[in-house]
């Protein structure tokens, strides 16, 4: 459980050691739940397609505790391929915390003190990345990121 009372929804780990093992999910994109009390799997998919994943990272929405909603968080799992010189193609099973500056304040508290109990969930990710404008999401710096192992 995170320090925020967020616990994480067994579906969380099992869809990642499905991205893990079966090489066929690309992504996972991972919220809190509307009443704040869990981390929930929103989406998997097999879409190789980063521009798509980027936009609905970019589009997330998630309510404040008056239950407005706005500009919100995620945390996603993407398995980034890319080339290396000499090396040929390599993947890195890449989280991403997604935590924009323009979200409300309490999204963006949730979400970052909930952010240690995923992580600590999935065993095997390769890179970690913060992300809190959508130049964090670029296809382009995710790449330079990965492939410098961080």
């Amino acid at each position: 459980m995170a320090q925020s009372g967020v616990s994480v929804a067994p579906e969380c780990i099992s869809a990642f050691n499905e991205l893990k093992l079966g090489k066929e999910t690309k992504y996972i994109i991972y919220k809190i739940s509307d009443d704040w009390k869990e981390i929930v799997v929103e989406e998997t998919s097999k879409d190789k397609d980063f521009s798509v994943f980027r936009e609905k990272l970019l589009n997330a929405k998630s309510k404040d505790k008056k239950g407005k909603e706005g500009i919100g968080g995620r945390y996603a799992v993407y398995d980034v391929e890319y080339q290396t010189e000499g090396e040929g193609i390599r993947n890195k099973i890449t989280f991403i915390s997604w935590c924009p500056d323009d979200a409300s304040q309490y999204p963006r508290m949730m979400y970052s003190s909930s952010k240690e109990a995923i992580k600590r969930s999935l065993n095997g990710i390769a890179a970690d990345i913060q992300a809190n404008d959508a130049d964090d999401i670029e296809f382009d710096n995710i790449i330079s990121r990965v492939a410098k192992g961080r």
